[in-house]
């Protein structure tokens, strides 16, 4: 009996679910691959970030007008190697290193170009290198016709005008200890730079020791004057500098700078671009492209190879101990203030860190 109850209550159980219209679970069904899938219903595509944009800065920049300051920072420049880096540039003239320093000092630029005469105010502690540009294997000085001079032995006697603490200082006193000369033995006239082509011109002289475009326009407006060629082994190197408190405030930037400078080096270094970074420079310097061709022959351009293999060999850091020795050999600074170490005076870091 208590089964038969048991049955009886199972099956009034189950007649009541199916009056209450109890449906079994619905089947998965596979998707259809007909059906549009709309944009809402896609999966959202993983995308890499952005990487984010530097910071845009200006800087203002000293140059000397000629081809040697301008090949670097102007193709840099024209092929948008600044720009990558959010950095605009402002060109400021000048006529040479000291007062490059001395703008600097002043706050109105804050980095420049110098040749090799003006390194010397970095041993001594007014400025500071942080990226070399070019080097130079001869010197040349620019004579004037009836001198008599057909090579720097025959300076002796004669009236040479130069510039004083710039790169033309430098080549003098290379020129005279390759002619077994001293300062006593010619008459030195120290004028501006852009004193030295009339003196040239009006015949007041018979030689001139300055750099391109100068010596290109004395050669041009004086007929019958050539230049002489010497070398003394010496290191004629030169470089991108800037006061040690705004290295000191401003690294980051500084690399920035480099980095984009050694891309625009290693595109205007290369042979075929001499002719169109000699327009370049035309252009800024308001000149005629054959007085800047003249110029593309002085020295050897750095590019990336020539710095990054430097750096790990030693080679850049010995052009400017180089360049230190020379310096205190011609007595353009003293033996005591001559560093023990380059480091002191050349921020090797810089240069390495915009090589990465």
């Amino acid at each position: 009996m208590k089964k038969l109850t048991a049955l009886l209550l199972a099956l009034v159980m189950m007649l009541g679910l199916a009056a209450c219209g109890g449906k079994p679970a619905a089947e998965s069904k596979a998707p259809d691959p007909s059906k549009e899938v709309t944009q809402s219903e896609a999966p959202a595509e993983s995308k890499e970030p952005e990487p984010a944009k530097p910071d845009p800065i200006t800087l203002r920049i000293g140059y000397m007008a000629n081809y040697a300051s301008l090949w670097g920072v102007l193709s840099t420049i024209e092929q948008g190697f600044f720009e990558e880096e959010g950095i605009t540039i402002e060109l400021t003239p000048f006529q040479d290193g000291p007062s490059e320093i001395a703008a600097m000092e002043g706050g109105s630029i804050d980095l420049a170009y110098i040749g090799k005469g003006a390194h010397k105010l970095c041993i001594q502690g007014k400025a500071i290198i942080f990226a070399p540009s070019s080097v130079h294997t001869t010197d040349k000085v620019v004579v004037l016709p009836g001198s008599g001079i057909e090579s720097v032995a025959d300076l002796k006697g004669k009236k040479i005008a130069f510039n004083s603490g710039s790169s033309s200082e430098s080549t003098l006193d290379n020129a005279l200890k390759v002619g077994g000369l001293t300062r006593e033995d010619v008459i030195l006239n120290d004028l501006s730079i852009d004193n030295i082509v009339p003196a040239a011109v009006s015949g007041s002289i018979d030689a001139a020791v300055c750099w391109n475009p100068y010596s290109a326009q004395i050669l041009q407006q004086v007929e019958g004057a050539k230049e002489i060629e010497f070398a003394d082994g010496s290191t004629n190197i030169s470089s991108w500098i800037c006061l040690p408190k705004y290295a000191e405030e401003n690294h980051d930037t500084l690399v920035r700078f480099t980095r984009a400078l050694f891309k625009g080096m290693d595109w205007g270094s290369k042979v075929d671009n001499y002719e169109t970074v000699a327009q370049y420079c035309a252009t800024e310097t308001k000149t005629d492209l054959s007085a800047q061709l003249l110029q593309v022959g002085d020295a050897h351009w750095f590019n990336i190879a020539d710095i990054s293999a430097g750096l790990k060999d030693g080679t850049i850091k010995g052009y400017y101990e180089g360049m230190q020795n020379d310096m205190v050999a011609g007595e353009n600074i003293k033996p005591e203030e001559a560093k023990e170490d380059v480091g002191d005076f050349v921020l090797f870091d810089v240069m390495e860190e915009a090589l990465k």
